[in-house]
């Protein structure tokens, strides 16, 4: 369990589900029910896209161990993808100086630092890593449903004063051809509907167990619900109790831009 509290959130090996169709087979009525409400207050995969990109200030801080400073752009379609990073203590060529360019285009992965391409196979697999994870954690709510995944209802819960539909949120291993999957349990504000909250699991970290958590702080944008703040906790192996151990931020959101994918091509 020591492993906790090294956890790093942009090292999760999150499945990055799309905006498929879900299986009814797959999801109990009551889940059904929590989904559709949320749906209600946020709009669906296809609200967000048809504000064709976005770009942000993305702030990614795990205290002591680290922190990376980046400006990012996604287009939705396609999920083509660039960052740079004006810092990159943590998840991005840490110890090397100057400015890192990440992207994605098709699939294709591209690093450059200070203006150079960098062809290391393991930087370019943390490339691809983060080029996927930091969109999914910005439009995760939109994205929460894929044929692959399960959900069972698991009651609800009271929490300083707030009632939450809890929600386990599994995957179909022979669909996703991974491993081992991850598990999430979900947490739905009964007045607003909204996702505030999750523990899940990291099997590819030896975590099996759905423990670690996650806070969400929306705001609103051109009608576009965005976690701008997210904070991540993890038990103390010994007593149990959660303490901060990341915060996660998004800044200056701007929505369609005009970006194409041949914008984000490094040149090296």
């Amino acid at each position: 369990m020591k492993i906790l509290l090294k956890l790093t959130v942009a090292l999760i090996p999150m499945l990055l589900v799309s905006q498929m169709a879900y299986s009814q087979k797959q999801i109990d009525k009551q889940s059904r029910k929590v989904l559709d409400k949320m749906i209600s207050v946020t709009g669906s995969y296809d609200k967000l896209r048809a504000l064709n990109d976005v770009e942000f200030h993305y702030v990614y801080d795990n205290f002591d161990a680290g922190r990376d400073v980046s400006h990012e752009k996604l287009i939705f379609d396609g999920e083509a993808t660039w960052a740079r990073y004006t810092e990159h203590q943590r998840n991005v060529l840490p110890g090397k100086e100057g400015i890192a360019e990440q992207s994605l285009v098709n699939g294709q992965p591209q690093l450059t630092l200070n203006g150079k391409y960098v062809t290391d196979a393991k930087a370019l697999g943390a490339t691809t890593f983060l080029r996927e994870v930091n969109p999914y954690w910005f439009t995760m709510i939109y994205k929460l449903e894929d044929k692959s995944t399960i959900y069972k209802h698991m009651g609800t819960e009271s929490i300083d004063g707030t009632e939450y539909d809890k929600i386990s949120l599994t995957y179909d291993n022979a669909m996703t051809g991974k491993a081992a999957d991850d598990e999430y349990i979900l947490y739905f504000n009964k007045d607003t509907h909204m996702l505030d909250q999750f523990y899940f699991s990291l099997p590819a970290m030896g975590v099996n167990d759905p423990v670690i958590k996650m806070t969400l702080e929306y705001e609103k944008i051109d009608g576009i619900y965005v976690p701008m703040v997210r904070k991540s906790y993890a038990p103390n192996p010994e007593t149990g109790e959660y303490s901060l151990n990341g915060e996660y931020t998004f800044k200056q959101v701007k929505f369609n831009n005009g970006f194409k994918p041949a914008d984000f091509v490094l040149k090296g």
